[in-house]
């Protein structure tokens, strides 16, 4: 879960042009963000993961009929009799990665797929599966390698597309006031206003038009209006006694 967490995060605090080490997460906000993986597909994934072994002795407590039982068995054998077939599919889709995008992911999963129904009794005799130890330890090994490489993969295109979506939908999120005793080097798109108050102001200066990303220790990461992934830049201001911040409701799509 940490491992799928920080993925995200990296991927989608990246597109934003920051590193997620540098904002300090801790490991409870990392394995929040992992559940953003936990998608209907993917539960129905689990339980089948789960469910499929155990077929055999669930389909008579369900009443199927013998001869029924027999052809889904048959056709589970020869499944995993075709463990090779899975693998090479997966070699083949990771030579045509650039051409599979975005679901590049399906390559290191039909790997680790064949490599596990190769360990299972029905794609090979319980002698060979028992002759050495390394025959099985390095299949297994190498089927948690390419999984671990799905989660990866999964993990980054889902912070991709969840940081395109929130860039898209900039306005709604929490809108930032900065009120500055001095003036900041802040310039932007038409949507960044900055003000002079006058002398007669403490805090002289006042910058609006700005949308909260994220507040870590006092230090809020900002975005400008309007802000475009390869022009602008991201804001980091320092709450301190020369800045006073701000927060307001950002604007709310129409019902």
């Amino acid at each position: 879960m940490l491992f799928a967490g920080f993925v995200h995060s990296s991927v989608y605090y990246g597109y934003f042009h920051l590193e997620s080490s540098a904002i300090g997460f801790d490991s409870v906000e990392l394995a929040l963000r992992s559940l953003r993986l936990v998608t209907f597909p993917v539960l129905i994934t689990l339980a089948l993961a789960v469910v499929l072994p155990r077929l055999p002795e669930l389909l008579p407590m369900l009443g199927v009929p013998a001869h029924l039982i027999h052809h889904i068995l048959r056709a589970g054998r020869a499944v995993a009799r075709a463990y090779l077939a899975f693998v090479a599919a997966g070699i083949v889709l990771m030579l045509l990665w650039r051409y599979i995008h975005p679901f590049v992911w399906t390559a290191p999963l039909l790997v680790a797929c064949g490599l596990v129904l190769g360990q299972t009794s029905a794609a090979a005799p319980a002698p060979t599966r028992r002759g050495r130890p390394w025959t099985r330890v390095l299949p297994v090994a190498g089927a948690a390698l390419f999984l671990m490489w799905v989660v990866a993969l999964a993990a980054g295109q889902l912070g991709r597309q969840d940081a395109e979506r929130d860039a898209e939908r900039i306005e709604q999120r929490v809108a930032v006031l900065i009120h500055s005793t001095e003036q900041l080097s802040i310039t932007g798109p038409a949507g960044l206003k900055a003000e002079d108050l006058g002398e007669g102001f403490h805090y002289r200066y006042r910058y609006s038009g700005l949308r909260l990303l994220v507040e870590r220790d006092h230090r809020y990461y900002l975005l400008p209006l309007g802000w475009n992934h390869n022009t602008d830049p991201t804001y980091v201001i320092d709450d301190d006694e020369s800045i006073r911040v701000e927060l307001r409701p950002g604007t709310q799509p129409r019902q």
